[in-house]
């Protein structure tokens, strides 16, 4: 059965977006489900996440600048210079206020969905990445490749967004917040230490780890069992493979640059 809160939050919120920025928030929310179906992460948590990024899109830069120094929401320097950024900070208070989330890691990916932070957790990431490879979304390089890149590694994915928005940030000569390239530098750690590790194991070494360790005699009864499995009949591996796998599994106020930019990437 479908989620009642779900449900309530898309009709209100078809009626507060428009039709492309609805269209989008529909995206996002699925890709965030499929990301997390893949990673693990809480279903439920993913798609509200999703469904309520850019609740804050409904307001003009003004609009939220105002709302957010009447609610005593922090801005940054680039915050002020381009205030569409603050949707994500207003987004997360609107999440709690206006739409009753209570969940602390919902509000945090909402917040960092834009820029990214040091230290996203897997919530944040499956929102960042997601909200980049939206099937909607047809304007950013290589999106085929990270799309795949995303359901394979959701660290390189989101190294990989955050590279190619601050290579176009800089290109364009657009405004770059200082968090973006904090936590571009964050998840460039993460991903380099993860690689170094990768290529640090022995063959076959990647594939042990994710079991726990046997002792001679339990390898030897796990060998026995695999050649009793080998003579099985077709059908009975089949039914076995299936039992196995189910339980397994810096911008400015109007002109050209911003408009191109929000096409981009917002």
């Amino acid at each position: 059965m479908m989620d009642e809160t779900i449900l309530t939050i898309r009709k209100h919120l078809k009626k507060k977006l428009d039709a492309r920025r609805f269209e989008h928030t529909l995206g996002v929310e699925f890709t965030c489900a499929a990301l997390a179906m893949r990673y693990g992460c809480d279903l439920r948590q993913a798609e509200l996440a999703g469904l309520l990024h850019d609740c804050a899109k409904r307001y003009d830069g003004p609009t939220l600048l105002r709302k957010c120094r009447e609610r005593e929401i922090p801005i940054t320097h680039a915050e002020e210079q381009d205030p569409a950024l603050l949707h994500a900070k207003l987004g997360a208070w609107m999440a709690g206020e206006k739409y009753g989330i209570e969940d602390e890691e919902i509000k945090s990916a909402i917040r960092c969905h834009n820029t990214g932070k040091p230290g996203m957790s897997l919530l944040d990431k499956i929102l960042y990445v997601a909200d980049y490879i939206e099937p909607g979304r047809d304007r950013a390089k290589h999106l085929p490749e990270l799309r795949k890149q995303a359901f394979l590694d959701l660290d390189e994915a989101c190294l990989s967004i955050m590279e190619q928005t601050l290579e176009y940030l800089k290109e364009s000569g657009i405004l770059i917040d200082p968090m973006t390239e904090m936590a571009c530098e964050d998840m460039r750690r993460v991903v380099l230490k993860k690689r170094r590790d990768a290529a640090s194991l022995k063959p076959g070494e990647e594939r042990r780890e994710m079991v726990s360790p046997q002792t001679a005699e339990e390898t030897e009864e796990t060998n026995k069992n695999l050649g009793k499995y080998e003579k099985n009949s077709k059908e009975e591996r089949t039914l076995e493979s299936v039992k196995r796998y189910g339980k397994a599994r810096r911008r400015s106020f109007g002109g050209e640059k911003r408009r191109r930019y929000q096409n981009y990437r917002h």
